[in-house]
C-alpha cells in the first residue's frame, strides 16, 4: 500500500493497527468476515476526518468508531446470526490440541453471540483489549456505572452458559494441624 503524500500518517495507522482492530471487530461480530468489513468501514469513515482527530486520542477515537460502527451493523440487520457450536465430525479430530482450541473458541464466540451488543463490547474492550473501565466508558461515551452494570450482566451470562461449562475446581487440600 502507497502512502498519498498528504495522508498525515494515515495509513502507517491502518497497517499497524488492522490486526489488532480485525482482532477485536472478530470477538464483536463474531465472524472473521463481517469482521474485516467493519474494520474497513470504520476506517473508511475516519480517513474522512483523520486531520480533525487529536493525535493523543486517535486509538480512543477508532475505538469508538468501531464500537459504533458495529451497534449501527447490528441495528441495521437485526438478524441473528447462527454459529455453528461444534465443528464437523470430519475436522474435530484432526489433531485433538487443535480441535480442543477451535471448539472452545468456537463456544466463546456463541456465548459472546448472546450477549447484548453492549455488553458484547465491554467484554471485548475489557478481557481483550485490556482496558480499564475509564477508558470503555469513554470508548462507549457512558458512564462507568454503566461499564461495571454490563460487565457484571455479561459476566453472569458467560458464566451461565451451557457452551462454556466450568472446569471443576481442583479439590481442595486437606487442612493441617489439630481438629477441635
Amino acid at each position: 500500500m502507497t502512502a498519498a503524500p498528504d495522508d498525515d500518517g494515515f495509513t502507517e495507522f491502518a497497517v499497524a493497527a488492522w490486526p489488532r482492530l480485525v482482532r477485536t471487530a472478530q470477538l464483536l461480530t463474531g465472524d472473521f468476515h463481517e469482521a474485516e468489513d467493519l474494520v474497513q468501514t470504520t476506517l473508511a469513515k475516519v480517513y474522512a476526518r483523520w486531520r480533525r482527530v487529536p493525535r493523543g486520542e486517535i486509538d480512543l477515537y477508532v475505538r469508538r468508531a468501531l464500537i459504533n460502527n458495529n451497534l449501527s451493523r447490528i441495528r441495521r440487520k437485526r438478524v441473528v446470526h447462527l454459529l455453528t457450536p461444534v465443528l464437523p465430525e470430519s475436522l474435530r479430530h484432526t489433531s485433538a490440541g487443535h480441535a480442543e482450541a477451535v471448539e472452545q473458541r468456537t463456544a466463546l464466540l456463541a456465548a459472546l453471540a448472546d450477549l447484548t451488543a453492549r455488553q458484547r463490547a465491554v467484554m471485548v474492550l475489557r478481557y481483550w483489549e485490556d482496558l480499564t473501565e475509564l477508558e470503555i466508558a469513554s470508548v462507549l461515551n457512558c458512564s462507568i456505572g454503566t461499564v461495571k452494570t454490563h460487565a457484571r450482566r455479561g459476566l453472569a451470562a458467560l458464566r451461565a452458559h451451557p457452551g462454556l461449562a466450568a472446569v471443576p475446581a481442583p479439590p481442595l487440600p486437606a487442612p493441617t494441624g489439630a481438629r477441635r
